[in-house]
């Protein structure tokens, strides 16, 4: 009788920092595998792969509009929880 093989499980974190990647299909079948599952699973990683998608193709419209300054490193910061820098480190 075949086995089944196990999908070893990924978390959030490594999914939201591999979505480019899986969305460009530059990834290894077996991580692609792992986050397909992780997506099936979790309904905030898919809600945040679809903005993630929205946000692409609303960028790669000819007729998009002006990000406002400094949305990118918002948008990154909350993606990933990272905290703001301050003045003083940016020098």
């Amino acid at each position: 009788m075949p086995r089944k093989t196990k999908i070893v499980e990924i978390d959030c974190y490594q999914v939201r920092r591999e979505l480019v990647d899986y969305m460009e299909g530059d990834l290894t079948p077996e991580l692609r595998i792992r986050i397909d599952h992780h997506l099936q699973n979790c309904s905030h990683c898919t809600a945040v792969y679809d903005g993630v998608r929205n946000v692409v193709r609303l960028l790669g419209n000819e007729n998009a509009i002006e990000l406002p300054q400094g949305f990118s490193q918002r948008l990154y910061r909350r993606l990933f929880r990272v905290r703001p820098v301050t003045a003083k480190e940016q020098l």
